[in-house]
C-alpha cells in the first residue's frame, strides 16, 4: 500500500475516532444532566397537551350528559382532616394508605383518595339534606393514595344522595353506558355487577370468608396472607394468580342476602335489562373501600382493565358522625384509561388549540404592520401566532413548523411597506401574494368558516 494511502486511511480512521468519541462525550454528558434533574414522584405523570385535548374531550361528553340528568357540579376541598377519613379509611384494612402530614396549625391532614368521602362530608356539613332530595352531584377533580403502581387519579364522576331506590344505579349505569357508545369505546366492554346487601349480611359473610380463608393460607400470596388477616376481602383485589383462583371458590355474599337486599339487588338487574344492557354477575366484585352497601358495579375492557366503577353506600353518612343515613349511589370514570384507549384505538379529535395562520416578521416596520393585523384575525376567529423577535427567517419558519401552523405570512421590510404578502401554506408547499387588506377574508376562506374559534361570553351571562 503506498504511502499516500496509508495518510488517507490514517486521516479517516482518526476522523472516525474523533467522531465516535464525541458521541459518547455528548451521550455522557447528557446521562449525567438528566440523571441530577428531579423527576415525576412514582405513580404520577405528567400530563402534555395531546392528552388535554382528549382530556377537554371527555369533560365535554360527560358534561354533556351529567346536565341532560341534572346533574350540577360540585368541588370539595382536596384536604380534609386526617380523622374524618380514619372512620372509612382504617389504616389496617386500608389497601392503599392515605398521603397524611401536619399543616401550620399542627392539624393531621390528608389528601383526599377519592371525591365521595368529601361530597357527603359537605352534604352533612352544609346540611344539604334540607333542600329538595335527591340532590345530583358530578365532578372532574384529581385525588392521590399511596398506592403500589398509582398515586394519582384524574377522575370523572356522579354521586346522587337522598334516595335509596335502585332505579338511580341503573341510571348511573346507563350513563357511562351511553357515553361509551357516543366516543366510539364501547367494544369489548362488559360490565360485571355485585350485591354487598346490609352491613349485616356483611359481616355474616366476612366471618365465614375469614373461617375459608384460614384453611388456605398456602395457596394464597404472602401480602394477601397478611391483609387477610385483618380484611378477608383483600383475596377479592388481589392481582396475584393464586389469589384470582382461589376467589372464584370462596362462599358467595349472595346466599347472606336477606329479603330487601335481594329485593333491591334483583329490581336493578330488571331495570338493565328492560334497557337491554348485557351484564354478568361476579360475585368476587368486591372494592377495597369498606363504606359500600348494595350494588356495586364495574366496566371493564377485553383485558380485564376497569374504564368505570359504581357503588352504593347508604350508610356513609352515619360512619362520618351523621344522626342518620341518607340513600346514596355513585360512580366515577378513569379518565386516563379512557385517554389511553382513545389514543390505541386512533380516535381522532378536532385540534381546537390548532394555530391556522403565523407571521413570520422582520424589522420593527414590519412588526408595526403585523401586530394590528394578528388582532384583527383574532378577532374574527382565526387562531394566530406572530414571531417574537428572531434575526432569522429560516428559524421563524421552523417555529411555524413546529407549531404544525396551516399558513405562514412572511413580512419584511419589502412587504410591509408595498402592503403584499407572501402567504406560504405549509402542508401544501404552496405560496401566493395576497394584498394586505385582503388577509384576513383570504385566510378565512381557506381554513373554512366551520373552523373559526368564537367565543362570547356575554351570551352565558344572564340579562336581567
Amino acid at each position: 500500500m503506498g504511502l499516500y494511502k496509508k495518510n488517507i486511511i490514517k486521516q479517516l480512521w482518526k476522523a472516525v475516532k474523533s467522531l465516535i468519541i464525541g458521541h459518547i462525550w455528548i451521550y455522557f454528558i447528557k446521562y449525567i444532566m438528566e440523571s441530577t434533574i428531579e423527576q415525576c414522584l412514582d405513580g404520577t405523570r405528567d400530563m402534555f397537551p395531546e392528552d388535554h385535548k382528549y382530556l377537554t374531550f371527555l369533560k365535554k361528553v360527560f358534561r354533556h350528559e351529567f346536565r341532560k340528568n341534572g346533574f350540577r357540579r360540585i368541588s370539595t376541598p382536596l384536604l380534609e382532616e386526617t380523622s374524618l377519613l380514619r372512620k372509612v379509611y382504617p389504616e389496617n384494612k386500608n389497601q392503599y394508605g392515605l398521603y397524611h402530614f401536619q399543616n401550620k396549625d399542627e392539624k393531621d391532614v390528608s389528601l383526599l383518595p377519592s371525591a365521595t368521602v368529601g361530597i357527603m362530608r359537605s352534604y352533612i356539613e352544609n346540611e344539604i339534606f334540607e333542600e329538595l332530595q335527591p340532590v345530583y352531584y358530578y365532578y372532574m377533580e384529581r385525588f392521590f393514595r399511596q398506592a403500589r403502581a398509582r398515586k394519582e387519579y384524574y377522575t370523572i364522576g356522579g354521586e346522587i344522595i337522598g334516595e335509596s331506590d335502585p332505579i338511580i344505579d341503573a341510571q348511573n349505569i346507563y350513563i357511562i353506558y351511553t357515553a361509551l357508545h357516543k366516543i366510539g369505546l364501547w367494544e369489548n366492554i362488559k360490565i360485571r355487577l355485585n350485591s354487598y346487601g346490609n352491613p349485616k349480611e356483611m359481616e355474616k359473610f366476612h366471618e365465614e370468608l375469614h373461617n375459608f380463608l384460614e384453611n388456605k393460607t398456602g395457596v394464597m400470596s404472602e401480602a394477601t396472607q397478611a391483609t387477610s388477616k385483618n380484611n378477608p376481602l383483600a383475596v377479592f383485589y388481589s392481582q396475584e394468580e393464586d389469589d384470582i383462583i382461589l376467589a372464584q371458590s370462596t362462599p358467595s355474599i349472595i346466599k347472606f342476602l336477606k329479603k330487601d337486599s335481594k329485593k333491591n339487588y334483583e329490581a336493578i338487574k330488571m331495570y338493565l335489562d328492560d334497557l337491554s344492557i348485557s351484564y354478568s354477575e361476579d360475585h368476587t366484585l368486591f372494592f377495597p373501600e369498606n363504606f359500600y352497601s348494595g350494588v356495586v358495579w364495574q366496566f371493564e375492557d377485553e383485558q380485564g382493565k376497569i374504564i368505570a366503577s359504581g357503588w352504593r353506600y347508604d350508610m356513609l353518612a352515619r360512619s362520618l358522625g351523621s344522626a342518620k343515613d341518607y340513600g346514596a349511589s355513585g360512580f366515577s370514570i378513569d379518565v386516563m384509561y379512557m385517554i389511553q384507549r382513545l389514543k390505541d384505538n386512533a380516535v381522532s379529535i378536532k385540534n381546537k388549540d390548532q394555530i391556522d395562520l403565523y407571521f413570520v416578521q422582520l424589522w420593527e416596520e414590519a412588526k408595526r404592520v403585523v401586530f394590528p393585523l394578528s388582532l384583527e384575525a383574532r378577532a374574527k376567529g382565526i387562531n394566530t401566532m406572530t414571531s417574537l423577535w428572531t434575526p432569522s427567517i429560516k428559524e421563524q419558519m421552523l417555529k411555524a413548523q413546529r407549531i404544525g401552523s396551516t399558513y405562514v405570512v412572511l413580512v419584511g421590510l419589502m412587504e410591509a411597506r408595498n402592503g403584499v404578502f407572501q402567504v406560504r401554506n405549509i402542508p401544501a408547499g404552496t405560496q401566493e401574494e395576497v394584498k394586505k387588506e385582503e388577509l384576513i377574508d383570504y385566510i378565512i376562506w381557506k381554513i373554512g368558516e366551520d373552523k373559526l374559534d368564537f367565543y362570547e361570553p356575554s351570551k352565558d351571562l344572564q340579562q336581567n
